[in-house]
């Protein structure tokens, strides 16, 4: 599969995006906690990101579908390296941290368009009894970058002490992702053009609503991913509640100021770390699938998946050390690429091409917004609990991240009473 030139620069290309865009997240949480100190302001991020799903999705999955899928990956990443430049001039300058959350908007406003069109262009670069392969490959990239990008970000950060290098570097890596996609031979030639109405518009919806396995997968991830991550609130633990020095990195601190007199920021280290830890679970187990053949018990290995990241979620909420932490966040990280496989592989198999365009938005706007709002869910019950009621901001970030471990566990439920066909579905490729 990978000597298929397209899919290797069109995987290159993601890895170095991902790579850029992971790094930033850390940059963005980091920069913000250490400027305003609240559980709030890292949940409007998430807030943020969601405004421009909810507005362009439905237009965003109809353009993937009318207009060259590959013509709209290079404009939109091309718009990411314009928000990356923002958000390094106004970390350097100094500028108040609303042209922070703006340059997020831009950001979030263009990924909404780019996911629909990136979803949908895939399936033109392999056969079909290769594709579930190249989503695993494909969600295995997305997950290096995840493991990588964190730690570089809080490594780059801990030794600067600045956030605008870290923006710099995804400015660049935008503009290598573009260029290599420019390099993909292969293209998508729209075969027969609709006019944008309403009706055209909500085809993706329809389609979805009218297939149980789809909106249940859907349902399940949207959920789980809306009240288990706590990924908006690891600033927190890395700063306020994990204290203790992990072993390892107190004497890579030691050595750094001994051999090159540089003093580590602790904090934006562990919290590279933490970013990091989630998707190298993924990465590993993206690397065990893809040497296997396909899940012969998908849904119930999904259901399962889910509920082992609601208890992972558990534990991380309640552990007070970093390693424990660590384990707890890269055991979620297993489970939950296990998730992403099956609803992938089966959005896409399931959905004919002249509406995968308009699925794969639907699909982008439900996950999308419930990673976003998940994180704006995070903040805002951590504040809740929190400063608002006079707590310390640990105690509400904890009542949050466990808060919304039961309710995960409490979905998986749920979700296989109302749609019991996710539990008999049998081989991933039998679609």
């Amino acid at each position: 599969m990978l000597r298929n030139r397209d899919l290797v620069f069109y995987l290159i290309g993601r890895f170095v995006s991902s790579l850029g865009q992971q790094m930033l997240t850390v940059a963005v949480g980091w920069e913000l906690y250490e400027r305003t100190h609240s559980p709030l302001h890292l949940g409007l991020v998430g807030l943020t990101q969601m405004v421009p799903m909810v507005l362009f999705t439905l237009p965003a999955g109809h353009l993937a579908d009318n207009i060259n899928r590959k013509r709209i990956i290079i404009l939109t990443t091309l718009l990411l390296a314009g928000a990356s430049l923002g958000l390094t001039l106004i970390s350097a300058l100094g500028a108040q941290v609303i042209w922070i959350y703006f340059c997020l908007f831009v950001a979030g406003s263009a990924r909404t368009f780019l996911w629909p069109a990136s979803s949908a262009f895939l399936p033109h670069l392999v056969s079909r009894k290769d594709f579930s392969k190249a989503v695993t490959w494909s969600s295995g990239s997305f997950q290096l970058s995840s493991v990588l990008g964190p730690a570089a970000g809080g490594l780059l950060i801990a030794l600067t002490h600045h956030a605008a290098p870290v923006y710099a570097v995804n400015t660049a890596a935008s503009l290598i992702c573009l260029a290599l996609i420019a390099c993909v031979r292969r293209t998508h030639t729209v075969a027969a053009r609709e006019p944008m109405t309403l009706r055209g518009l909500l085809v993706g919806f329809r389609f979805v609503f009218a297939s149980p396995i789809i909106l249940g997968t859907i349902t399940l991830d949207l959920f789980a991913v809306l009240l288990g991550g706590a990924t908006a609130l690891l600033p927190i633990y890395a700063k306020d509640i994990l204290h203790n020095v992990p072993v390892g990195l107190g004497f890579l601190q030691t050595e750094l100021l001994r051999w090159f007199n540089l003093r580590v920021d602790m904090a934006a280290l562990r919290l590279g770390l933490l970013q990091a830890s989630l998707p190298l679970g993924s990465l590993v187990c993206a690397l065990v699938l893809a040497h296997r053949p396909p899940m012969q018990k998908a849904g119930r290995a999904m259901l399962t998946a889910v509920a082992l990241f609601g208890i992972a979620t558990i534990g991380f909420g309640f552990s007070q050390w970093f390693w424990v932490s660590f384990l707890m966040l890269f055991i979620s990280g297993v489970v939950d690429n296990v998730s992403v496989v099956v609803r992938h592989t089966l959005v896409q198999l399931l959905t004919p091409d002249e509406k995968r365009g308009r699925v794969s938005a639907v699909n982008s706007l439900f996950i999308g917004t419930s990673n976003e709002l998940g994180g704006f869910e995070s903040g805002f019950v951590a504040q809740i609990f929190g400063p608002a009621v006079g707590n310390a901001i640990a105690t509400g970030a904890i009542i949050s991240v466990v808060s919304g471990g039961v309710g995960t566990l409490l979905v998986v439920l749920a979700v296989a009473a109302i749609w019991p066909q996710i539990r008999h579905f049998g081989r991933l490729d039998a679609g």
